[in-house]
């Protein structure tokens, strides 16, 4: 037998098989979410619901402001961002409806699989995915708040007169931004452990919409303190320059409350993920 041949008829040592670390894994993520058309236009939309509702309301609140109640004209005078804000909370249920989408939408067409061919451990993909969604909507969530803020202080004029410099504006603007970006995680979760798009997004809009509305029919103390900390209604606590009254719970307070939330069912979500195949 020649040389070549005995070195021919040895075997070849196996090609070690790197796993992707987790630069890789946001890169990916981040590959994914920005060439889906759906975030694209998700991110439209919720720019434009949010804008154009907050310009449409705090207008049609402008022209018809002496015909308003003093006690409707006391809480807009009181705390003017909070009403600013709120005015745009129809473009909150369009990032709903995309957080659940991030993930729901890899099983729906079994992409997931292939996913976690790649990164058998599971829990990375998870926590790469949450990273990635909540700094885009934290992008986009202050953006768009002090927009919000500087078109309905532009349109309300000498109506009520609000800065920045004032005490606790400048934390609920930015605060506007931190409760997007808490409401998207919180709806990644959710499509995380319900893993079906429309059961997902039923039971994210039920939270937002019905559930916390429905607890302050309860009587008494106890549907104050439901409906108090409640996820969406404490989360956005964060959007007041100052503690109202009858809030059960300080802004921060009630956005540690919101985050407690996410967390407990990110947690609920990485243990499902463990224990269920894709």
């Amino acid at each position: 037998m020649t040389a070549a041949t005995e070195h021919a008829a040895q075997p070849t040592a196996p090609t070690e098989h790197r796993r992707p670390g987790f630069a890789r894994l946001l890169l990916a993520e981040w590959t994914k979410i920005r060439t889906v058309r759906s975030t694209m236009w998700s991110l439209i939309l919720y720019v434009g619901l949010s804008l154009g509702f907050t310009t449409l309301l705090v207008s049609l609140i402008t022209a018809t402001w002496n015909d308003a109640t003093e006690q409707d004209r006391a809480a807009i005078t009181m705390d003017p961002v909070s009403f600013i804000l709120g005015s745009g909370f129809f473009g909150q249920l369009v990032v709903c409806v995309l957080g659940v989408l991030v993930i729901t939408a890899e099983y729906s067409t079994g992409m997931i699989r292939a996913t976690f061919l790649a990164v058998p451990r599971r829990l990375p993909v998870l926590w790469a995915k949450a990273l990635v969604f909540t700094a885009l909507i934290l992008v986009a969530g202050l953006a768009v708040s002090f927009v919000s803020y500087f078109i309905g202080t532009a349109i309300l004029g000498d109506k009520v007169q609000v800065s920045l410099s004032d005490e606790g504006v400048l934390r609920s603007v930015i605060g506007g931004g931190l409760y997007l970006a808490m409401l998207g995680l919180f709806s990644l979760a959710i499509g995380a452990i319900v893993r079906h798009t429309a059961g997902a997004i039923t039971g994210v809009i039920a939270l937002v919409l019905i559930v916390g509305p429905l607890a302050m029919l309860l009587p008494g103390k106890i549907g104050d303190y439901v409906y108090g900390y409640m996820p969406s209604e404490a989360g956005y606590l964060i959007t007041s320059a100052r503690q109202g009254e009858d809030d059960l719970l300080s802004p921060w307070e009630g956005y540690g409350v919101f985050a407690l939330w996410t967390f407990a069912l990110l947690a609920v979500a990485a243990y499902l993920l463990k224990r269920r195949d894709a």
